[in-house]
């Protein structure tokens, strides 16, 4: 049995995630808006949020769902509300870390470009309570831009984006 390289293992992502929570804060500094679904675009990001501009590294922010049980477990609660973490995205059954500097597509239509990691703020302090930021760090997600947009929904599948145009054609 031939076991594979770690530059192969690296590169190698199966599991195929899920969106399980939406959010966009339609003010700076005010709390995060669940949603069904949001429209983003390369050129604006997701429509409604402050945050919204064209470019940049981080038009969308995205969590693990696994990460807020942790999160919540060193802070002896079960879990945490997403929208206490302030990022746009949460998403089950993938690791993040996996995608980064890869692209990403969301549902049918959306692909993004993964950025970077999301550090926590000293909001985390606030927002969670006292040991907060200690207990984000290493769990506060991705960043990422908007390569593709189009509408993100609750349930759409988050999986590595692999081009579909034939080179020859």
């Amino acid at each position: 049995m031939k076991f594979p390289n770690l530059k192969e293992l690296q590169s190698y992502v199966p599991q195929t995630g899920r969106i399980s929570w939406l959010g966009k804060r339609p003010e700076k500094r005010s709390p995060l808006v669940p949603c069904e679904a949001i429209r983003i675009t390369p050129d604006g990001g997701i429509e409604g949020d402050h945050y919204s501009r064209k470019g940049g590294k981080r038009q969308v922010t995205l969590i693990q769902e696994e990460h807020l049980h942790a999160v919540g477990a060193m802070l002896g609660q079960d879990g945490i509300d997403p929208a206490l973490t302030r990022r746009n995205l949460v998403v089950s059954g993938i690791n993040l870390l996996s995608l980064l500097k890869r692209q990403v597509q969301i549902g049918a239509e959306v692909v993004l470009e993964v950025t970077g990691h999301c550090h926590p703020c000293s909001r985390m302090e606030d927002n969670l309570g006292d040991g907060g930021y200690s207990a984000m760090r290493g769990h506060g997600g991705v960043t990422a831009s908007v390569v593709k947009g189009g509408v993100i929904r609750l349930g759409d599948t988050v999986c590595v984006f692999e081009s579909k145009t034939n080179p020859n054609a």
